[in-house]
């Protein structure tokens, strides 16, 4: 199943789009070597990007037409993640602007290796052909200013 929307730091992760549909999503993605931390098990901040991406979907499968941004997540871990990681998650309620949802990440031997919950905003997609990206730093000597 495709994504959505492309999202380029998901696609470089290499999610696989499970399901999403009826206020759940799933999302799988293969521990490769520059996935995992010094310990050879999946790095926290994989973990995550996964919860949060899986919790963003279950959110938007029952919106399509928008994005949901993160406003905020909390994040429990209880045990490595290895091998294929399995993460689901699922919408608990919401409103004309806000989800509230959980999200599971599952080790390849089924056993729970993360918990969490987030809140997001619904917001209208926004173009992003032609856009420009511009620099968030000023500079400092005047320079390239109206």
């Amino acid at each position: 199943m495709q994504f959505p929307v492309s999202i380029p730091f998901v696609e470089h992760l290499g999610f696989e789009l499970i399901r999403f549909d009826g206020g759940e999503a799933e999302i799988h993605v293969e521990l490769k070597p520059e996935l995992l931390n010094s310990f050879l098990v999946a790095h926290g901040g994989l973990s995550m990007t996964l919860l949060d991406v899986v919790m963003a979907h279950a959110a938007r499968s029952v919106q399509h037409e928008s994005g949901a941004v993160t406003i905020e997540m909390k994040t429990s871990f209880f045990r490595p993640g290895e091998g294929r990681l399995r993460a689901v998650g699922k919408l608990l309620h919401r409103s004309a602007t806000m989800a509230f949802t959980e999200g599971h990440v599952y080790g390849a031997d089924g056993q729970l290796c993360a918990h969490a919950t987030g809140t997001f905003k619904y917001v209208k997609r926004l173009p992003a052909a032609g856009r420009e990206i511009k620099s968030l730093q000023r500079r400092l000597d005047g320079a390239g200013s109206d």
